[in-house]
């Protein structure tokens, strides 16, 4: 069965650049973004509260993306 894993957290800058990182391998994925849902409800969230979602069956293969990813960022 496949199931959605929560593969990163950050503001919706880095998860927008990941998701397209991801969908460039073909690894379709699911942003949920607490920030703006809080202002689209009238109330508000800590920003970096952006998660990104996969299905576990491509978490292996998403890892790899992501720890290039994370070096990328840290330079």
């Amino acid at each position: 069965m496949k199931n959605l894993i929560k593969i990163y957290t950050g503001t919706s800058i880095l998860i927008n650049r990941l998701a397209f990182l991801l969908n460039e391998i073909n690894i379709p994925s699911m942003i949920k973004d607490h920030t703006e849902s809080g202002r689209l409800a009238g109330f508000g969230a800590i920003e970096g509260s952006t998660e990104l979602f996969i299905l576990d069956v491509n978490e292996k293969k998403a890892s790899e993306i992501i720890k290039k990813f994370e070096k990328e960022i840290l330079k």
